[in-house]
């Protein structure tokens, strides 16, 4: 991404943010100062960690021109063979987790790897192979854990699901503690920042969406890289699958099969990533699940019908999507 490009990139996240602060304001004014109260602050974040996690690998993907719909599945999937594996898996605490992370993370990327494969080698639409792989997954998943949730036979993973980041140091200043998956999601969204806008496989990453042919002409290996992107979104899923496993204390066939690809995709979108490729950010990612975050928290602290709240979602998700199209054209002049 060339200077120009970047300039206008965090432009897009300065106006993101602004439109996340303008919300925040009217909905605490609405709510009569209950949303920016500390304990439901930190409510949102945790609300938005999982989607917003599935949206960062969602958004490598979507930069490149792809999409990936196993996503929901995948967290199934991976929920269920961590919580296998760690009830298989006769060891305690910091290694039993770490294990079990890196198994979950393994299939994860396995199943990404498997979603690039058709994409890369015979340049079939990654909206067919990945919705394959929607469905493998989650029969997979309903096969190994028999139907119904895998309990976890051990503890030690309460802390990663439900404990506290400096529980210590926030109670003694009066404060909500910062819920630990909030942590993982601060570490993923760096890590993934820093590896999309401060590396060459960033760079070629957004090559490869703004023009692809181009991109091989100059040498780039775009087979390996459309690979790595699918095997990033199947790894954040893993993730989330694991994080869930750790919240409920099982691995269920059930978890991840909601909304958590339609959100995963609308955080990217509203987050100002272009649907064609070649232009988005980690950043605005994040700032997309916030703004679906608050949106969700006002309209329940509002009492808004759960149907109608789908509505205004998908009213969001559409108005983000024609916003980049005029945004294209008037370029385009």
């Amino acid at each position: 991404m060339n200077q120009p490009d970047r300039r206008r990139e965090w432009l897009r996240i300065a106006g993101a943010a602004a439109v996340v602060i303008v919300l925040i304001a009217l909905v605490d004014a609405a709510t009569h100062g209950s949303f920016l109260q500390p304990s439901n602050i930190v409510r949102v974040l945790r609300q938005i960690t999982y989607n917003c996690v599935l949206g960062v690998g969602q958004t490598f993907v979507i930069i490149t021109g792809g999409i990936d719909l196993s996503v929901g599945s995948l967290v199934a999937l991976t929920g269920v063979v961590a919580a296998l594996f760690a009830n298989a898996l006769h060891l305690g605490g910091f290694p039993l987790i770490a294990a079990t992370l890196v198994v979950a993370v393994a299939v994860g990327a396995l199943a990404g790897w498997i979603n690039a494969l058709p994409v890369v080698k015979l340049n079939l639409p990654p909206f067919i192979t990945t919705l394959a792989m929607l469905e493998m997954a989650l029969g997979a998943s309903f096969i190994l854990a028999h139907g119904r949730p895998v309990a976890l036979q051990t503890t030690d993973f309460q802390n990663t699901g439900i404990g506290s980041f400096l529980g210590g140091v926030t109670r003694a200043l009066h404060l909500p503690s910062i819920p630990v998956p909030v942590i993982w999601m601060v570490v993923v969204i760096v890590a993934a920042s820093v590896l999309l806008t401060r590396t060459r496989f960033g760079r070629y990453v957004f090559a490869i969406g703004g023009n692809e042919e181009a991109a091989r002409l100059a040498g780039i290996n775009v087979g390996r890289v459309k690979t790595l992107v699918y095997v990033i979104s199947g790894a954040c899923a893993a993730i989330v699958g694991f994080l869930y496993m750790a919240l409920f204390s099982s691995g269920s066939p059930q978890t991840g099969t909601g909304d958590e690809l339609l959100e995963s995709i609308a955080a990217v979108v509203v987050g100002g990533t272009s649907l064609t490729g070649g232009r988005g950010s980690i950043v605005g990612t994040f700032f997309g699940a916030l703004l679906i975050g608050v949106l969700y928290n006002a309209m329940n602290l509002l009492n808004v019908d759960s149907y109608l709240q789908k509505v205004l979602l998908g009213a969001v998700i559409l108005l983000a999507v024609v916003l980049d199209e005029l945004r294209k054209r008037y370029l385009a002049r």
